[in-house]
């Protein structure tokens, strides 16, 4: 990964920082992005430390909020010439239904919509990478969660029914959907799109959720994996020579698997393509 640019969202904690980290160990130059500056300056730090020499850029925005997306990405497009792997990682689980700034269900906003717009605004930059001659990767964290999704197109922001898990699997779903989508459209630009499920892992996700999901899952954080494990499925599809070329797979636990039969049916990851493009005011 020497001489390569690498763009990780969420990289403050857990899998994203954990993915940062061990990118900077293979020699990138990495980009985190967190929502707390001080957080984020810190993890960008601790990187450092731990790798001598690191190249470590620290980025902060709220990825939920779209103005500041796109702030963000002008900022890295200026600052970054090319770019080799995009890990769209940041998310989170909310137990109550509240709007963002752009009156939009802060979940699907998050954990869905800010992959697809970061990733469109920054497509211009990984196809001038690929046209130099370089391999970029987007990589999609998804969640096995996705299974037990379903893309409700008459409720899809949870007006009339909301429930945290319902919203994270439906987003997670939509993950995997983006994905195949995107990488029916990149095919031939020299640039590979995966999604994966990094394992059940005890990091910061749901520490803020109460309610019965909240309580569970704080029973459970023991016996979960650790984010350094939970991490290598993301480097493995971030930088495994052996998957260049290789686009529009689903892996958990670095290998390939087959995902769900929704995320698989072509109608809804292009109505689901269409609806996302709207919402964040796009016609590619």
């Amino acid at each position: 990964m020497r001489g390569k640019v690498c763009l990780v969202t969420g990289a403050t904690n857990g899998i994203g920082y954990e993915t940062a980290l061990g990118l900077a160990r293979l020699g990138a130059r990495v980009a985190i992005v967190g929502r707390d500056p001080g957080k984020t300056r810190a993890s960008a730090e601790r990187i450092r430390a731990a790798v001598p020499g690191a190249a470590v850029d620290p980025h902060v925005a709220d990825l939920s909020a779209q103005a500041e997306i796109r702030r963000l990405a002008g900022i890295l497009r200026a600052a970054y010439p090319r770019l080799d792997v995009l890990v769209n990682n940041a998310g989170a689980i909310f137990d109550q239904r509240t709007l963002t700034v752009d009156g939009i269900e802060r979940t699907w906003a998050l954990d869905h919509l800010g992959y697809v717009l970061l990733t469109l605004e920054l497509l211009d930059t990984l196809k001038a990478s690929a046209a130099a001659g370089a391999k970029p990767r987007i990589v999609n964290v998804a969640s096995a969660a996705h299974y037990r999704g379903h893309i409700d197109f008459d409720d899809i922001e949870g007006a009339r029914r909301y429930g945290a898990m319902r919203a994270y699997a439906q987003a997670k779903l939509g993950n995997v959907l983006f994905t195949y989508a995107l990488a029916r459209r990149l095919r031939g630009d020299g640039i590979t799109v995966n999604a994966l499920h990094p394992g059940v892992i005890n990091t910061g996700f749901a520490k803020n959720t109460g309610g019965l999901f909240g309580t569970a899952w704080s029973l459970m954080r023991p016996f979960l994996t650790t984010p350094e494990k939970g991490a290598q499925t993301s480097l493995h599809v971030a930088s495994a020579p052996e998957l260049d070329g290789v686009t529009g797979r689903y892996f958990s636990h670095s290998k390939p698997k087959t995902s769900s039969a929704e995320s698989r049916d072509e109608a809804v990851q292009e109505r689901v393509w269409a609806l996302s493009l709207k919402q964040v005011g796009r016609s590619d």
